[in-house]
């Protein structure tokens, strides 16, 4: 299993309701990808800019092919990640 949790930060407040509505269809496509296990996306309640992406993926061909897939190619990539700074956690599920 891979775990991968991934921090984004809106760079302007103004895209904060755009990136919400972008994730949210993200997220719906991509719970539909073969090998995603979860697919949450979260919302600071603390920093209204700030999202959690928490992922789970069967194997790391299955989240290689999501990378590729109709949610990232056309949603994530292009829309999502040119508004917010991005740091990804690749993550180990303790125990």
């Amino acid at each position: 299993m891979i775990c991968l949790n991934v921090i984004l930060t809106v760079k302007n407040e103004a895209d904060i309701s755009q990136v919400k509505d972008l994730l949210v269809q993200q997220s719906e496509m991509t719970l539909k990808e073969p090998g995603c296990l979860r697919f949450e996306v979260y919302h600071s309640q603390s920093d209204p800019q700030i999202f959690i992406l928490n992922e789970r993926w069967e194997s790391e061909d299955s989240l290689d092919v999501h990378r590729n897939a109709e949610a990232c190619s056309t949603i994530y990539f292009p829309k999502v990640v040119p508004l917010c700074d991005r740091v990804p956690h690749p993550s180990t599920l303790v125990e």
